[in-house]
């Protein structure tokens, strides 16, 4: 057994393992630490598989953005996540539909995956090898793949513009300070002096 196998199946356990405790441990904080976790040894693996772009993407983009942000929304935000764990079983039927479509995915594209590098697979052996994994990634995304990516670019600059536009959208209950009206107020509009009979104390 080499010692690229045993890195393998060593990164392969710690990512199963990381993975089962996203889903099993009870606090939310350590469930994200575990996804980071998760995230980092599939790079390790990506790594060993000479994917070593969608390995450094990995790690930016999910572990040093996006995880970031999902441990600032669950740190500030109080949710009760015990009435959320009780309708935990009423989501198991979902959950393991989309699991097995998952899983019948990755087969059909594993087998399909076989079939083409049994038959044509020599064409982008040679291209990544002359210039890299990223060379050759880039040159399918730019040549082959060019209108898929500009219409994912324009669905996700889409995604942007909505986001931002509910999020400056006006609220009613929202309570905001106009900075013009309160350097035209004047004393009188704000303050006004009642004249009062003074009490009489009794005998």
């Amino acid at each position: 057994m080499s010692f690229q196998l045993i890195c393998f199946y060593a990164f392969a356990a710690i990512t199963t393992a990381a993975a089962l405790a996203v889903i099993s441990v009870r606090s939310p904080v350590h469930a994200a630490l575990c996804l980071v976790l998760t995230f980092f040894s599939t790079a390790c693996l990506w790594l060993l598989a000479d994917a070593e772009f969608l390995a450094i993407a990995l790690v930016l983009v999910y572990v040093g953005a996006v995880m970031v942000l999902f441990l600032f929304v669950v740190m500030m935000l109080d949710v009760n996540f015990d009435s959320m764990r009780r309708q935990f079983r009423s989501y198991i039927p979902v959950g393991a539909t989309v699991g097995a479509l998952v899983l019948i995915e990755m087969a059909l594209t594993l087998v399909g995956g076989r079939v083409e590098s049994g038959t044509a697979g020599s064409g982008a052996a040679a291209v990544a090898a002359a210039g890299g994994n990223t060379k050759a990634l880039g040159m399918l995304v730019y040549t082959e793949y060019v209108y898929p990516f500009e219409i994912a670019a324009v669905i996700l600059l889409v995604a942007i513009i909505a986001a931002i536009a509910l999020t400056h959208r006006k609220r009613r209950d929202s309570k905001y300070q106009k900075p013009g009206e309160q350097v035209k107020v004047r004393p009188r509009d704000r303050l006004r002096v009642l004249s009062m009979p003074s009490e009489k104390q009794e005998p």
